[in-house]
């Protein structure tokens, strides 16, 4: 089956410090991140990957997502960078969004979730149970009035299935093993990346996994700041940085499939696709 894919950026982010974030620019510049999730148009309806910021954190970006991250994450509150909204623009119905696959359940990745009401939403089941029973540190990154409105959630335990390499999860069985959740822990408890079968090979969504494309490059780098800002915020730095470079070397391996890998948050990696 070939599945049409379209790359939305749900969010943008322009936090200070440009060199640190992005790479180049001043100090005093901003940097720019976006939230890069995809629209599937499968034989079973739409299909999403991460939803980014939802129409209500846009409305009321401070009381939905905290003061502290707003002016942190220098946000951009627009509406019509929201999927619901970028749905209508492609001439499509967001009703007819079935499936969300969510790579974990941070603010950023989920916002976008209560203008989905009727869509099945599929996690690894690691990650339902850290946004569902938070700890301290966990608090702080999950939301749950992004889910208050009720939420049909399908979780998933590992499976012990391979895709190059990876444990994978057959998360949808209408779409049988075109699309396919694949476990990269230590951003959080239970993320996982997203991949998806095209006529061109795979992509595969990394999520935060990783947060600049430098860092699947042929000689790895990042920006100091997304380096620090990644080790802070893992759940577990040690798996962390384990699938980073699991991801690393499957994006320069000449013995799998081809697989295209991007990351949530790096504007490049999205030009690449828009």
């Amino acid at each position: 089956m070939a599945l049409k894919i379209h790359h939305l950026n749900c969010g943008t982010m322009c936090p200070h410090g440009a060199p640190f974030i992005n790479g180049h620019g001043k100090i005093t510049d901003h940097g720019h991140m976006v939230c890069h999730c995809l629209l599937i148009e499968s034989n079973d309806g739409l299909v999403l990957v991460d939803t980014g910021f939802g129409i209500a954190d846009v409305k009321n970006p401070n009381q939905r997502l905290g003061r502290a991250f707003t002016a942190g994450a220098g946000l951009i509150a627009d509406y019509r960078e929201t999927a619901y909204m970028q749905i209508k623009e492609l001439g499509l119905n967001p009703q007819d969004v079935r499936h969300i696959l969510v790579t974990h359940l941070d603010i950023d990745h989920a916002g976008g979730l209560s203008d989905f009401p009727d869509a099945k939403v599929h996690i690894f089941a690691p990650e339902f149970e850290a946004a569902m029973n938070p700890n301290w540190r966990e608090k702080q990154r999950y939301k749950q009035h992004q889910w208050e409105h009720g939420v049909n959630w399908v979780t998933y335990q590992t499976q012990g299935e391979k895709w190059n390499g990876f444990d994978s999860i057959r998360a949808i069985p209408e779409l049988k093993d075109e699309v396919l959740l694949v476990p990269l822990v230590g951003h959080t408890r239970g993320h996982s990346g997203v991949a998806v079968n095209t006529q061109d090979g795979w992509l595969l969504h990394c999520g935060d996994a990783y947060f600049h494309h430098n860092q699947v490059a042929a000689e790895p780098s990042c920006p100091i700041g997304l380096e620090l800002f990644q080790r802070g915020l893992a759940m577990n730095n040690k798996d962390r940085v384990h699938n980073l470079q699991r991801l690393q070397h499957l994006a320069h391996s000449t013995k799998t499939e081809q697989v295209q890998l991007f990351s949530a948050h790096d504007p490049v990696e999205l030009a690449r696709y828009q």
